[in-house]
């Protein structure tokens, strides 16, 4: 378990998924424990294990966005966190020949709807092939997200 500064200032132990997603930043990934990352599937051969970014739950102008508008927009994100990367993720010369196009603990950006989503405890993660990713970026919050 690890902890974590909430916005109010205290700490807060975070145990699944779903507590790493804060209100500012909306993801936190160095809130995730090693026993929480040790537990998410491992990618095999040249797949990603991405953790979706999830926007916030009301707009830049203070509206709050409805459940089914928070959960359409989750769906179809195109920007992730990078939690583990396969053996042979960007191992082929020829297809990589400048080497890997992201690692672990980077942000991308994929196809809206690339990749095979999955539920685990806590929230939602999504395994890619190495050649859907198509940029990196610095941080999330500099695409937007409807």
């Amino acid at each position: 378990m690890t902890e974590k500064k909430t916005t109010s200032g205290s700490s807060a132990t975070v145990t699944n998924l779903s507590e790493a997603y804060q209100e500012t930043p909306y993801l936190n990934p160095e809130s995730l424990p090693d026993s929480l990352l040790t537990r998410m599937p491992q990618p095999t051969g040249w797949r990603i294990l991405i953790l979706p970014y999830r926007g916030a739950g009301k707009t830049e102008s203070g509206i709050l966005l409805s459940h089914e508008t928070q959960e359409r927009s989750n769906v179809g994100t195109q920007v992730g966190y990078v939690l583990k990367v396969g053996p042979l993720a960007y191992k082929d010369l020829d297809k990589f020949p400048d080497g890997a196009w992201c690692k672990e603990k980077q942000w991308v950006m994929f196809a809206r709807y690339a990749g095979s989503r999955f539920q685990i405890e806590g929230g939602e993660v999504r395994i890619l092939n190495d050649d859907e990713i198509i940029a990196t970026i610095l941080d999330p919050n500099d695409i937007k997200h409807t």
